[in-house]
């Protein structure tokens, strides 16, 4: 089967920086913590720590998404959206992703991703459908506050964050079921 692109490489090309994580890393299987609990994939839901540096000194707000292209959708699957997150935070805690956890600074918005929470949703691909790759990407952007409000969904975000980002990191570990 065909994997789709990713989705990023169909935007125009902005610098990279350095993102990290103590949970995941490219190429790697998603630990069961964060696989879906919600979707029966016997997991957690827990959103995996990250770490960035390197980014551009003008930076002044990030957003944090976790998007899927491989999911049978033909539009893939948004696990995870944060926006307007202050210039100033460099890392997320594992579970940042759980509203319950208090996690998040101060100012930032959680989304509601495509199973219609506002949390992190993780990994379920269906049974013999392959591996599917999770894009966990930190955006780098411009303005201190994108003009949205937690109603707006993933693609929303990335049409507001269009011609505002000015890096990028990601970090693609994988799962099959």
């Amino acid at each position: 089967m065909t994997r789709p692109p990713s989705p990023y490489d169909h935007l125009p090309q902005v610098r990279s920086f350095t993102l990290t994580s103590d949970d995941i890393a490219d190429g790697e299987t998603l630990a069961p913590r964060h696989r879906s609990r919600s979707f029966g994939a016997g997991g957690e839901d827990v959103s995996p720590h990250l770490r960035w540096s390197g980014f551009p000194r003008e930076t002044k707000s990030f957003a944090v998404t976790c998007f899927d292209p491989d999911a049978p959708t033909g539009s893939g699957f948004w696990h995870w959206a944060v926006a307007n997150i202050p210039a100033a935070v460099t890392e997320f805690e594992t579970d940042a992703g759980n509203p319950d956890a208090g996690k998040l600074p101060a100012g930032a918005i959680m989304l509601k991703g495509d199973a219609g929470v506002a949390r992190f949703v993780g990994a379920a691909p269906p049974a013999g459908h392959g591996p599917h790759r999770y894009i966990f990407a930190v955006h780098a952007l411009d303005l201190e506050t994108l003009p949205i409000d937690e109603t707006v969904t993933p693609a929303l975000l990335g049409f507001n964050m269009f011609g505002h980002t000015i890096a990028r990191a990601f970090i693609t570990p994988i799962h099959e079921a």
